[in-house]
């Protein structure tokens, strides 16, 4: 026969007590875990940025535009495309390319110490960069992201997003580990694009994109202090982005710090 918890209590011994009430709290926390949804990063966490350098020009980079694209779909990913405009040459002009990209995907070759650059390639959390069509090599390359967080301790400074009276509040916290050499951009992304190509390598194609890099601004530098920016709504979603990144990196382009999304 089963008894109500209220009356059984009184009976217990001190120790016996304990071990109930540590039952009931193993059976709550494992109902809270369980209903949390898989995938997301954790409390504190940053999504990784993936960035993916690509052409319309060059033959060996759908496959990685597609990966991208899966990847967008992760809630612990950040993942942007940015069309490069030196494959122009060879037939077909980049109807996304800009040149403001290659210029971000030259500053990581410096700073990966590159003779050059190349395309498809995969940029994963400012720290190193893998070819965009190898899947196996770029998930390693994220799970190597998380991990060295965790284990490193290198806690990213708390990135808030807020949505308020039709503007859009950025918040940084002022962080523990100064002095800090950080750029804060903000990228405009187009969520998919699908182009038809006519000439070049991939003539006769129907190329689809992800989180298209439609335009990359700086909003300030960041130096550990405490920060906030207050965007206008209207003028990020002008012109019809799906949705904006906050990456904040050190330097101009190097170790991402944090990141977040912005969804209109």
């Amino acid at each position: 026969m089963k008894y109500p918890i209220w009356k059984i209590l009184p009976n217990l011994l001190p120790s016996q007590l304990l071990g109930l009430l540590l039952g009931q709290l193993a059976l709550v926390l494992l109902g809270l875990f369980l209903a949390m949804p898989q995938g997301l990063a954790g409390p504190g966490k940053s999504p990784v940025v993936v960035e993916l350098y690509t052409s319309q020009g060059c033959n060996s980079c759908p496959p990685a535009d597609l990966l991208l694209g899966r990847l967008a779909a992760r809630d612990d990913i950040v993942a942007l495309t940015f069309n490069v405009d030196y494959w122009d040459y060879l037939g077909w002009k980049d109807t996304l390319a800009q040149a403001a990209h290659t210029e971000r995907q030259r500053r990581y070759a410096a700073s990966f110490h590159s003779r050059s650059v190349y395309t498809p390639q995969m940029v994963i959390g400012g720290r190193r960069h893998e070819v965009g069509s190898d899947a196996s090599a770029v998930e390693v390359a994220i799970e190597a992201e998380h991990h060295r967080r965790d284990t490193e301790g290198d806690a990213a400074p708390a990135l808030r997003i807020e949505h308020k009276n039709g503007r859009i509040l950025v918040a940084l916290a002022a962080s523990r580990n100064k002095p800090i050499d950080a750029t804060v951009w903000l990228v405009r992304y187009e969520q998919r694009r699908d182009v038809p190509i006519e000439k070049g390598e991939n003539a006769g194609n129907k190329l689809s994109y992800f989180n298209v890099a439609r335009d990359v601004r700086s909003l300030g530098q960041w130096h550990g202090q405490a920060m906030q920016l207050d965007l206008s709504r209207a003028e990020l979603s002008a012109g019809g982005p799906d949705g904006c990144a906050i990456i904040v990196q050190k330097g101009p382009v190097g170790p991402v710090l944090a990141a977040a999304r912005i969804t209109f």
